[in-house]
């Protein structure tokens, strides 16, 4: 097959990886991470890449999305005239770890848990994946001690439960998880994250991740349970459990 991958680049090592080993041409276009930021531009820049495919001298059998719900980046991104497959994945903390049962264990409490991964360092200014500015444009980017500060014990508590109801900063989590993949360790950014963290106060913690997934969307092993594929003429519909995630709709 030949294959069009769209994804963002802090998986770019991993993607590499996969691509190197395909049976099947892919061609890779990544998009900076810096783009998470603001969920409708991002949302706009992979359509629009989507968009450019059909009118390509190549001819691609199936779009593949190396993202997750990212904030809702994907949500009403259309297949147009070539089929689509993204994982079923919340966002790219999934993808580092190569399960979804791993997400659920490490992160199924506290999805907003502090993470970092190789990618991470790479290419950010910050050594840890850091919350979208999607919640400053709408409001929602407080820490809890600035609702304490405004509104009061009581009142913060409530606002923060509805907003965020696995994370209680009162019962504060202050571990900071590194996603290490293995064929990644001789990089040495492990070391690097530990020092970072406990530089910052935390509590560092490693955690072994896999290139699995990214590997079976690259190799065209899209099982059902795993994957969604967006035929032509349909988009992608947010679930938001932990099982389905996403849908494909008209």
């Amino acid at each position: 097959m030949r294959l069009k991958l769209i994804t963002c680049d802090v998986l770019t090592r991993l993607v590499c990886h996969c691509v190197a080993r395909t049976p099947h041409i892919v061609d890779i276009e990544f998009t900076p991470k810096g783009a998470h930021d603001d969920s409708d531009f991002l949302r706009n820049l992979i359509q629009q890449k989507i968009d450019e495919c059909e009118g390509a001298k190549r001819k691609y059998d199936a779009l593949l999305l190396g993202y997750g719900l990212c904030g809702n980046s994907v949500l009403n991104i259309s297949a147009r005239s070539i089929p689509m497959v993204i994982p079923r994945a919340h966002d790219c903390c999934t993808l580092f770890l190569g399960f979804r049962e791993k997400y659920l264990e490490h992160f199924g409490n506290s999805p907003s848990m502090a993470f970092s991964a190789a990618g991470y360092i790479e290419r950010e200014d910050s050594y840890i994946k850091e919350a979208s500015k999607v919640k400053e444009k709408i409001g929602l980017d407080k820490t809890y001690q600035e609702y304490l500060e405004k509104y009061g014990e009581d009142n913060a508590k409530f606002i923060w439960e509805t907003l965020h109801p696995d994370n209680k900063p009162w019962e504060k989590d202050n571990r900071l998880i590194f996603i290490e993949i293995p064929e990644l360790r001789h990089l040495g950014y492990a070391e690097q994250c530990k020092k970072n963290a406990l530089a910052d106060k935390k509590e560092y913690v490693e955690i072994e991740g896999s290139m699995r997934l990214i590997e079976k969307l690259i190799f065209g092993d899209w099982s059902e349970e795993e994957f969604l594929i967006i035929q032509p003429k349909q988009r992608i519909m947010g679930v938001y459990d932990m099982q389905e995630i996403i849908r494909a709709t008209t």
